[in-house]
């Protein structure tokens, strides 16, 4: 769907120049809103209608709106890139577009054409391209963050599908999600919290699974750690993912490894992304079952050489030690994380245009 099948509500406030430039020169992350979002609804009777661009601003629910008592809402996290000459660019829509999809369907939500998701933020950033951040330096990863929702709007009080449904797209100037930017980070090992289920929603992206998240990601805080990873919840023994990003392994002999995908586990886009980056770096990537005592093990006699976690918001980051209530994991030898390096920045340079796309993985915007 072409830009020109959004209609166009223009903000009567918009944030002045200055104001805006003053943002976008240190945006931290998920801080600061755009002047606009896009909307779309769905009704049981018409479908998938009004669609529009209109002033960003708080949303108006009835207190018995469904989402707000059963939780029927799912999300996407994807990002604008503004390269060289001036244009901006998204990594993979069609792929987010997918899982939208996938998520839509666990969470009894009416499916979203990738014409209506990519163009959508098309028609976002048409109005909106300025808030898109210029980076000074190949080491700066300011960019524009979208988040892409629906929500189950029905005013009503029963479990059962919603039939009015409202999705939006909002966006937010972002720099580097780590502040440390690719310094090693400290992990914290859940062995009383679960994250999913066989047979439950951790394949989707919605807002639960992340709730489900907090008093874990509250216990690693507690003990000094940026992150927390899960084990399964059937057997308490094999590595899932962390709350908010995928992990991989890489191995003395060339392998490197990640948790197979379940029904437990987000497919992330940088994961299938660095999967593929892998093998053309000349990598052997694998996708299995990976255990807490192979992870101890591995860490110990050196077998494993690097752990880095991944996702859209934080791209790549080496991962220093795991600590668990029985104390650290941390690597026999001290690494200096090349292959996680390499690969960040094959990845990056690919995003913001400073190396060829071969894979066909941006889209233009603007």
């Amino acid at each position: 769907m072409s830009t020109a099948s959004f209609d166009l509500l223009p903000s009567t406030n918009p944030a002045a120049d200055a104001v805006r430039d003053n943002i976008l020169a240190a945006p931290g992350f998920g801080q600061h809103f755009t002047d606009h979002m896009a909307h779309v609804r769905w009704t049981l009777d018409a479908g998938w209608h009004g669609h529009e661009v209109r002033p960003y601003g708080p949303l108006t629910l009835d207190p018995a709106a469904a989402v707000l008592h059963y939780a029927q809402e799912i999300f996407e996290g994807i990002k604008a890139y503004r390269h060289a000459d001036g244009s901006v660019w998204t990594f993979r829509p069609e792929k987010n577009a997918e899982r939208f999809r996938r998520s839509a369907r666990r969470l009894a939500l009416p499916e979203l054409s990738d014409e209506d998701f990519i163009g959508s933020i098309k028609a976002l950033l048409a109005q909106d391209h300025a808030w898109v951040p210029t980076p000074q330096s190949a080491a700066d990863e300011c960019s524009l963050y979208l988040r892409p929702f629906m929500i189950a709007s029905e005013k009503f009080l029963g479990v059962r599908p919603a039939r009015e449904v409202d999705y939006y797209v909002i966006a937010s100037p972002a720099a580097a999600y780590f502040k440390g930017g690719i310094e090693p980070v400290s992990i914290w090992l859940s062995q009383h919290y679960k994250r999913a289920a066989p047979g439950g929603t951790g394949f989707a992206k919605c807002g639960g699974n992340y709730a489900a998240s907090l008093a874990a990601q509250k216990e690693a805080s507690d003990n000094g750690c940026g992150q927390v990873a899960f084990l399964d919840a059937a057997e308490n023994k094999w590595i899932e993912e962390l709350g908010g990003m995928n992990l991989f392994f890489v191995y003395k002999d060339g392998r490197i490894a990640t948790p197979r995908l379940t029904d437990t586990i987000l497919e992330g886009v940088t994961r299938d992304s660095v999967l593929t980056l892998a093998k053309d770096e000349g990598l052997t990537p694998e996708e299995r079952p990976i255990s807490i005592d192979e992870w101890r093990e591995g860490a110990a006699s050196g077998e494993i050489t690097e752990i880095f976690a991944c996702g859209t918001a934080a791209v790549i980051t080496p991962v220093g030690e795991l600590v668990t209530e029985e104390g650290p994991i941390r690597l026999a030898a001290k690494s200096d994380n090349e292959v996680a390096k390499r690969l960040r920045t094959k990845l990056l340079d690919l995003q913001y245009g400073r190396s060829e796309d071969k894979y066909g993985w941006l889209t233009r915007l603007v």
